[in-house]
């Protein structure tokens, strides 16, 4: 047998032998969650292990069932998308978590430590790409352009550099800058050396003042 034939049937084999993403759903629409279950379950590279309506039962399945990738809604009963993510933060969970909102709360997913957005605007057929790069270790949030006129300084930021400041906002350390995005503290220093510079700042508490005044919290 050839060498290209070999290396078809390997790639084939390991292919077959890939295990499939394990996945729970939670949104306050049970219609919605039916929707998503079924679309789901017609590819074989995800397996729907549990659904819940409300976010509180969201956060009891994960601690029962191993989960790869966690999908939410924002405004849920019981526990909402933020708090959702803010349990998994304090518990230091590593299940990574997509948000499918209409809300316009990318920005804020992605520094509460989620791993990806999708809007409900766009066809949901497109969440089954999100869901597949978040399991590969990927984030994944649709870009956000800035408003320039609110301060020419943003513009300067690359995406990861603007990451780590929304995260530092939060209030957090390196180290859970570094842990939320699987990157190391010395890397993390490193960008924040150039965001201080970019935005002319010396400190921390100034990075933090610069960004709090050009963004609101939504609520």
């Amino acid at each position: 047998m050839c060498t290209v034939a070999i290396l078809l049937l390997l790639t084939k084999f390991s292919m077959s032998t890939i295990s499939p993403l394990n996945i729970v759903i939670a949104d306050k629409n049970s219609l919605l969650v039916k929707g998503l279950t079924e679309m789901l379950k017609q590819d074989e590279r995800f397996d729907v292990r549990a659904t819940a309506t409300d976010g509180e039962l969201f956060l009891k399945l994960i601690e029962r069932i191993c989960i790869d990738v966690g999908i939410i809604g924002w405004k849920m009963p019981f526990a909402d998308g933020r708090q959702v993510l803010t349990k998994l933060r304090e518990r230091e969970s590593s299940l990574r978590v997509i948000v499918y909102s209409g809300a316009d709360v990318a920005r804020q997913v992605r520094s509460l430590g989620g791993a990806g957005f999708y809007s409900k605007s766009k066809p949901p057929e497109g969440l089954i790409d999100v869901i597949s790069q978040v399991g590969q270790g990927n984030s994944i949030f649709p870009y956000e352009k800035h408003e320039a006129k609110a301060d020419p300084r943003l513009s300067s930021l690359t995406s990861r550099e603007l990451e780590i400041l929304e995260i530092l906002s939060q209030g957090e350390s390196n180290r859970k800058i570094a842990k939320n995005l699987e990157i190391s503290t010395n890397t993390v220093k490193f960008h924040l050396k150039n965001v201080f510079e970019k935005i002319q700042v010396d400190n921390r508490t100034q990075a933090v003042a610069f960004y709090n005044k050009l963004f609101k919290e939504d609520e």
